[in-house]
């Protein structure tokens, strides 16, 4: 499959592509010399932008996905998370890692905007989708707080100053938050791709996609099960929520990346 960048396909959604990465751009940059309202007014720009190029792209007839896309959703969710949570806890602070994020997979999409699905097996097909990344999303904004709260670990431990940060068992609530929730959704979409798979191919698929969604469910209901029987918490939680995340990106995106970049076939 040629690669054909988004410019060459929508006019409309490389500009608005174009104005995301910029605004996210601009925020990475001057987030130290913008006070906090700018700093939301930029990243509200930034979000909006995103939104209108994932509702252009993924309601797009015939539509089109890829594991740019999924990657673009998934960033936009965390995005959407964190500026729920930034109103609730002023003393959030990851504007700048997570306009980075916003920058690169909106390039990302750009770049490789997937390949068309002409046509769907199912009207329910596209619910399979949604709720795989929607887990995606969930999975990754727990990896954010995890990080955050080893952030907030280390400066307890070193001494520094906590005024910007949240409280770690704040954090670490809201991580085991997540990761109940995207376990849930995982749940969701492996038992809709199970009937999907029994309705349309008479068997369940062991592809490549299958195999590490269900290393990384299980990994997740291990996780879990040790944080409500052994007490997990600190590096031996993160670590673990940190390889189910890595199983779960190599699920989706990384199989459609071996397709649509390194084969070159659709």
């Amino acid at each position: 499959m040629p690669l054909l960048p988004a410019l060459a396909l929508n006019p409309t959604v490389a500009a608005l592509s174009a104005g995301a990465a910029l605004a996210y751009a601009v925020l990475a940059w001057a987030h130290q010399r913008l006070n906090a309202a700018q700093a939301r007014s930029v990243m509200g720009a930034a979000w909006l932008l995103h939104a209108l190029v994932l509702a252009l792209s993924l309601f797009d007839q015939p539509p089109r996905f890829g594991f740019a896309p999924a990657l673009s959703v998934t960033g936009w969710l965390v995005l959407t998370v964190y500026a729920i949570e930034s109103r609730l806890f002023p003393q959030l602070r990851a504007r700048w890692t997570l306009a980075v994020l916003g920058m690169l997979v909106v390039v990302l999409a750009a770049l490789f905007p997937g390949t068309h699905y002409p046509t769907l097996r199912s009207a329910w097909l596209p619910l399979h989708w949604a709720l795989g990344i929607a887990s995606y999303g969930l999975i990754a904004a727990a990896v954010v707080h995890a990080w955050l709260m080893q952030r907030a670990e280390k400066a307890m431990r070193q001494g520094a100053s906590l005024d910007t940060a949240m409280p770690l068992l704040t954090l670490e609530r809201l991580t085991f938050r997540f990761v109940g929730a995207g376990f849930v959704l995982l749940s969701a979409t492996l038992l809709a791709g199970w009937y999907f798979s029994e309705v349309f191919a008479d068997h369940f698929v062991w592809n490549h996609k299958t195999v590490f969604s269900v290393l990384s469910w299980v990994t997740i209901g291990v996780l879990l099960l040790g944080r409500w029987r052994l007490g997990w918490r600190g590096r031996t939680a993160v670590r673990t929520l940190y390889l189910a995340a890595g199983f779960l990106m190599l699920g989706y995106v990384g199989s459609r990346f071996v397709l649509e970049v390194v084969l070159q076939r659709a």
